[in-house]
């Protein structure tokens, strides 16, 4: 040890004395923050013969890493006869999972600069630091450097050197380096999947998937979750079934993505299932799932059972509240999601943006103009969120539906922040309710400098039109939508029965049931005039006859779902109804008539909501 600088005892101004310390030295040996203490420590060790070895290296190396005194900590590992690498590598770690992982990187290039030769440890922790910065610059020069000491073999080092290129946007070259691979393993394959999954390459993800020798878990919900996360979740849920197939148990990723994907296909049968497997496994205690469970639920038409599933939580995050207000809101309680609103802040939860466009769409939902006035002042003045476009949004679409047409361009030319199509679309949205055209053709003009080729603009300011009998300017506007080769989204509902999806459009005649669904419908008609209904052909905006619009309107895929829910379904059971467009004026009566007369609730989730109709009502209030 005669060979090491020792500093003597130093009282430094704000460091704790090592030397002068009543501590005994084993616990003192751990106590060390800076080379300074070292130094100190050192010392102390000298005077009273305690043995150097007691020293935790790895600490030793991490306080002088990046400081001038590096070389004093070499002195003490080849004082003590230890593999200098290995410490630095234990400190390189501890770099590249730090909060600092740029440390990693500077370091190796100390080590460099000493002569001391890295191993495949050291590679390996300073990519992950590359990776953690998306540092490619210094990741190729490390992969350049791999490749001068041979280490080119080493499967780990590879798999790094991949997902590095990959989740740095090179996913060419990460495909380059993955077909030169001499050898992969079941990492390698799913860093592939999952970058091209995050680049929403799918259909690259799915062809890597498929030719994977050997599968796990989170191959599979890897998979599971980008089809999720893109917007096919009938994909994701096959996957799934599969998944299921060969034997494999989902773990707590896995039942986010499925839960997520029966959301979006609203696929209840199997959203059940999985609740039940997460209370079996345990998984129920993970609030990221009951989250989603709350939203599954909803999305499904099960309002009770997503309440249900919040109560039930003994901790719950801001993502928990604003999913319940949101579920209430498009529900039409927007009653009881400000009461909701309330509680929580009672909780001492801090609402976030989120929270604030669930509440405004409770209050858009039901006109409730004045509250949501007040919500979109206190969002900042008390709370401080800044809105987004979002809100702005649902200001413009409140006020629209409202009738106050001129007070939402008002405030469409005072906001901060310029409009986009959502904010324009809205108030046209509000123009067809209130039969507006002048002010249609103002959010026209400003969708069209937008450059916006949404077919469903078009088509509403047609409909504006038509409801005002300007046939012209209709005809002018559709075939403008043909010049632009613009089509109008068709109209499809869907409704699960015995686990299977049945889809139906507008005039559907190519279900096998059809002739009876027609049958049905024409009895079910009989009973609804009796009680009143009469047919609402103003919402067939073409120019026909009457009886030819009659039986286009009965033909609507919304009514067609229904009877054919109601053929095959136990009576007294809830008929559950998707639709990807908003429901008509007329399709709104018939099924609020036809609640009464089977004594069923019917509920349909449109576009924009959900509308529960029981007992010949419905929780909208006819107000959507």
């Amino acid at each position: 040890m005669s060979s090491l600088y020792v500093v003597p005892s130093l009282q430094i101004e704000g460091r704790h004395n090592l030397q002068s310390s009543s501590k005994p030295i084993s616990t003192l040996r751990t106590e060390f923050n800076s080379p300074i203490e070292l130094q100190q420590l050192h010392s102390l060790f000298v005077k009273t013969a305690t043995p150097l070895s007691i020293l935790p290296l790895s600490r030793v190396a991490s306080v002088c890493a990046l400081t001038p005194f590096f070389t004093y900590a070499q002195q003490i590992f080849q004082q003590l006869d230890r593999s200098e690498i290995f410490m630095w590598n234990c400190c390189l770690r501890d770099f590249a999972e730090s909060d600092s992982p740029f440390d990693a990187i500077l370091l190796f290039y100390q080590l460099r600069s000493h002569n001391i030769c890295p191993d495949s440890f050291t590679c390996s922790f300073v990519l992950k630091a590359c990776v953690q910065l998306l540092d490619l610059s210094h990741g190729r020069i490390i992969h350049g450097f791999i490749e001068k000491l041979g280490l080119q073999l080493n499967l780990v080092l590879q798999n790094v050197i991949v997902h590095l290129y990959a989740s740095c946007g090179e996913i060419s070259d990460a495909i380059l380096l993955f077909d030169k691979m001499p050898q992969r393993d079941v990492v390698t394959w799913n860093t592939m999947i999952t970058q091209l999954l995050k680049r929403g390459d799918t259909d690259s993800a799915y062809n890597f998937f498929v030719q994977m020798p050997e599968r796990n878990v989170r191959s599979w919900t890897a998979m599971v979750s980008g089809f999720a996360q893109c917007g096919k979740p009938k994909e994701a849920i096959d996957l799934f079934t599969k998944m299921e197939e060969v034997g494999l148990k989902p773990n707590e990723v896995t039942v986010v993505a499925v839960l997520a994907a029966c959301a979006d296909l609203g696929a209840l049968d199997l959203g059940s299932r999985i609740h039940e497997y997460s209370k079996k496994t345990g998984f129920y205690k993970n609030i990221q799932i009951c989250n989603t469970l709350i939203d599954m639920y909803i999305k499904c038409g099960c309002l009770q059972a997503a309440h249900d599933v919040f109560e039930s939580m003994k901790e719950r995050t801001i993502v928990s509240w604003s999913t319940m207000i949101q579920g209430l809101a498009i529900y039409g309680k927007a009653e009881e999601a400000l009461e909701l609103f309330s509680k929580m802040i009672q909780t001492g939860m801090k609402p976030n943006g989120v929270t604030f466009i669930s509440l405004l769409n409770a209050c858009t939902h039901m006109g409730l103009v004045n509250e949501g006035h007040a919500f979109f002042t206190s969002m900042t003045k008390d709370y401080g969120v800044i809105p987004s476009i979002e809100h702005y949004g649902c200001m413009v679409d409140l006020l629209s539906r409202g009738g106050l047409l001129q007070e939402a361009h008002e405030f469409i030319k005072c906001m901060p922040i310029k409009p986009n199509a959502a904010i324009w679309g809205a108030l046209l949205g509000g123009c067809k309710l209130h039969k507006n055209v002048e002010m249609a053709e103002i959010a026209m003009r400003q969708l069209q400098d937008l450059n916006i080729l949404n077919d469903g603009y078009y088509v509403v300011l047609a409909n504006i039109y038509s409801e005002a009998k300007q046939w012209e300017n209709a005809a002018k506007l559709r075939k403008l939508m043909r010049n632009k080769g613009l089509k109008k989204t068709l109209g499809w509902s869907s409704v699960t029965v015995k686990g299977v999806v049945h889809e139906f459009v507008a005039g559907d005649d190519s279900h096998p049931q059809s002739e009876d669904i027609f049958k049905m419908w024409d009895k079910l008609l009989v009973h609804m005039k009796l009680r009143g209904y009469v047919p609402n052909t103003s919402v067939i905006l073409l120019d026909m006859e009457e009886e030819e619009k009659e039986k286009f309107l009965f033909r609507h895929s919304e009514k067609l779902a229904l009877v054919f829910g109601l053929m095959n379904t136990p009576p007294g059971e809830t008929i559950r109804i998707f639709k990807n467009l908003r429901v008509c004026e007329d399709c709104h009566a018939s099924l609020k008539v036809i609640s009464e007369i089977v004594n069923r609730e019917i509920i349909v989730r449109d576009r924009n909501r959900f509308h529960c109709f029981k007992d010949g009502s419905c929780s909208c209030r006819d107000y959507w």
